[in-house]
């Protein structure tokens, strides 16, 4: 692919002429795509061109602007294979997930177009009879989504389709990982006649720049806490901008001494290692009974021992590669700290050598056991790989403080069969997403999705990203002769 930027209803060059690759991480002798490495010129005019098809955009019928997203989603439908075989080239996860994240797009898609003709508003009771009172939402204007290369699809779906349906304009950063995606949706975009200047797409390293754009009014991001803590402080210099973060996690899989074994055992291995551990809801803490430990410790290392690991586009393969050198350089950090702060290391995973895996960021995972410490970084920190640590616990007390004891507040699930117990970790555990038998990982685009903590600024994606890139405006009228207020406040002069 020879790849463009998309603005303004165009497929553009880059203005320095620079350009980046796009390399399959399961084969990095494979170049996808190259694409331009965008500079300040390139986001100013993606910037102008969302700002000028604003004002008619929020214009039109949000029926049809729906409509326009209605046929978007025709479009993705038919091109469900070739999206989920490029996802999957690209990013590297098994062709079932990729699979997976395009459908999670096209549901989002969905979702949102059921919405249009669905009320939108409120009528208020006032406290004066002869005033009606409305609550309205009003779309906040040029929207830049800045999004991870994990799930190339999906995400940006969740940004843009709630964005432009409420009248506003999107810019869409994609990561430099997956720029063959991106290109992959403003293609579509164009195919399904969205207006010039309605979705835009500017590849490379440019995000601060739009961050910092003076005519950009909402920024919405997913990714690590570092990048997400910059964006949300440079947010904070401006009066009328806003972001909504989503900013990772280390979340944990709790598992208590009534808990069905085939069930903790399949949630924490789909929890831990789909995606190789390389999504933000991904568990790498598995929280367990002391009663029950020995027996789920056996059991988890024998399946884990089982995992397939290889080429992602294999349907029987669990496992691909993680996502670039980096990515390893890290995994393998963390593996020799756990070692350092005194993990009991039960599989011994690492970088995969040989054939099959010479060509790729192959690793395999990495269990270990460890007491909770609150000291202990490895406990404490994402790691965003293949590295799970298993901690007993005495009780459902201890479960809940360990859980709790993280900077992050991402996802959580339990595995219990009394329902007492589950109510307990919904309480008093710290998260966004919450599972009761079933793994960490699993979102549906009608729900939100966000955390608490470092994961998030509390202002979800997902379902419920329409309150971040819309305001709700009160409109009031008065049907009397003679103006009343409200509160008692006398109007005599």
């Amino acid at each position: 692919m020879e790849g463009k930027n998309y603005i303004n209803g165009i497929f553009v060059n880059g203005s320095s002429g620079d350009r980046f690759e796009s390399r399959n991480p399961a084969n990095t002798d494979e170049v996808l795509g190259t694409f331009p490495s965008s500079t300040d010129k390139d986001v100013n005019n993606a910037v102008s061109a969302a700002k000028a098809a604003y004002q008619g955009w929020k214009c039109l019928s949000r029926i049809k602007r729906g409509e326009y997203l209605d046929a978007f989603t025709q479009l993705l439908k038919a091109g469900h294979e070739e999206i989920s075989q490029l996802v999957t080239r690209e990013c590297g996860k098994g062709i079932v997930e990729g699979r997976a994240d395009v459908t999670e797009g096209i549901h989002m898609c969905q979702y949102v177009f059921g919405t249009v003709r669905m009320p939108h508003g409120d009528v208020i009771d006032s406290e004066i009879p002869e005033k009606d009172a409305f609550l309205r939402r009003k779309p906040k204007g040029v929207v830049a989504a800045i999004t991870p290369w994990n799930f190339p699809f999906a995400i940006p779906l969740w940004l843009i389709c709630p964005s432009v349906v409420e009248g506003n304009t999107v810019i869409l950063k994609p990561s430099r990982e997956t720029a063959c995606t991106a290109h992959k949706i403003a293609e579509y975009a164009h195919k399904a006649g969205f207006p010039p200047g309605v979705i835009n797409v500017v590849q490379g390293g440019c995000g601060d720049l739009l961050v910092k754009h003076p005519d950009v009014h909402v920024v919405l991001f997913v990714g690590s806490n570092d990048v997400g803590s910059g964006i949300k402080q440079i947010v904070a210099g401006f009066r009328d901008k806003m972001c909504a973060c989503e900013m990772g996690g280390k979340n944990a899989v709790i598992v208590l001494d009534d808990a069905n074994l085939d069930i903790a055992v399949n949630a924490a291995i789909i929890s831990a290692f789909k995606t190789s551990g390389q999504r933000c809801t991904s568990a790498s803490r598995l929280i367990v009974h002391e009663k029950i430990l020995s027996n789920f410790e056996k059991r988890f290392i024998e399946l884990t021992k089982r995992i397939k690991i290889g080429n992602p586009l294999d349907e029987t393969v669990f496992m691909g590669p993680v996502i670039n050198q980096a990515a390893t350089e890290k995994v393998a950090r963390y593996n020799d700290l756990a070692r350092e702060e005194g993990a009991e290391v039960l599989c011994n995973g690492g970088m995969l050598v040989g054939e099959p895996f010479k060509k790729g960021y192959f690793m395999s995972p990495f269990v270990y056991r460890m007491e909770n410490n609150p000291k202990s970084r490895v406990l404490r920190e994402e790691v965003f790989g293949p590295h799970v640590a298993i901690i007993p616990v005495k009780d459902i007390d201890e479960a809940i403080g360990v859980y709790n004891d993280t900077d992050y507040g991402l996802s959580c699930a339990v595995i219990t069969e009394d329902y007492r117990k589950a109510k307990r970790i919904r309480d008093d555990c710290e998260y966004g997403l919450g599972y009761v038998n079933l793994p960490t990982i699993g979102a549906e685009v009608h729900l939100p999705f966000g955390g608490v903590k470092k994961s998030g600024t509390g202002l979800p994606s997902a379902s419920t990203l329409i309150d971040v890139v819309t305001h709700r405006t009160a409109w009031t009228v008065n049907h009397a002769k003679k103006i009343k207020m409200a509160q008692g406040l006398t109007v005599k002069l």
